[in-house]
């Protein structure tokens, strides 16, 4: 039987995106399936007592940036720090990673969930736009009108928002999140854990 890995995310979350390849690597490397999460994390960091960004005090703004920088350097991907279109939310494209893992399963949803936060942090892209996600889609070769039709079905707001209450539940409380076996790991920068984690499973 296959291991599980629960990632928990938003498209927009800088951190989910300089993770997000690693985690697909990571979890092929071990034949491990990867259960994709997309949640509102403004509800979760409002249950877990997070602010946003821009309502941190400046200390904590300023190291953002810096840790930021930080990792855009050493994993050597593009990474605009003030991107044209952030703060921005991450519902429409939620639904629309949903819609298409129902419509094209897992493999092509973390393909598309990897291009929707490359635009918005390589981009410019304003992925609050449908008009913009559909364009996303469509570069890949999927249908991306049908795709935005079918982020507006209640079964995907409910799926959706069945997502949040989970990580709320499994008290998540910043973004990306993952669980391996019941163990959680906040942040990209745990991904080795994460690794070892599914190296050591498979070994029991």
């Amino acid at each position: 039987m296959s291991q599980i890995i629960e990632y928990y995310f938003s498209p927009q979350s800088p951190y989910a995106y300089l993770g997000h390849d690693r985690l697909v690597a990571i979890a092929a490397r071990h034949g491990a399936q990867i259960r994709l999460k997309p949640c509102d994390m403004g509800k979760v960091m409002a249950a877990s007592g997070g602010v946003p960004v821009g309502q941190r005090p400046p200390q904590r703004q300023a190291y953002r940036l810096t840790e930021m920088a930080r990792w855009r350097d050493f994993l050597q991907m593009p990474l605009n720090l003030h991107p044209a279109y952030f703060p921005v939310s991450g519902d429409a494209a939620s639904r629309v990673i949903l819609a298409a893992q129902l419509a094209h399963g897992t493999a092509r949803a973390l393909e598309l969930t990897g291009n929707i936060m490359r635009g918005v942090w390589a981009g410019e892209l304003n992925i609050a736009d449908p008009a913009t996600l559909q364009q996303i889609a469509e570069r890949m070769g999927l249908d991306g009108a049908a795709l935005i039709k079918a982020a507006d079905a209640s079964a995907v707001q409910d799926a959706y928002a069945d997502c949040t209450q989970q990580a709320i539940a499994a008290n998540v409380f910043g973004a990306p999140w993952y669980v391996v076996n019941g163990e959680p790991f906040w942040g990209q920068d745990r991904l080795d854990f994460v690794d070892r984690a599914l190296e050591a499973s498979s070994r029991s």
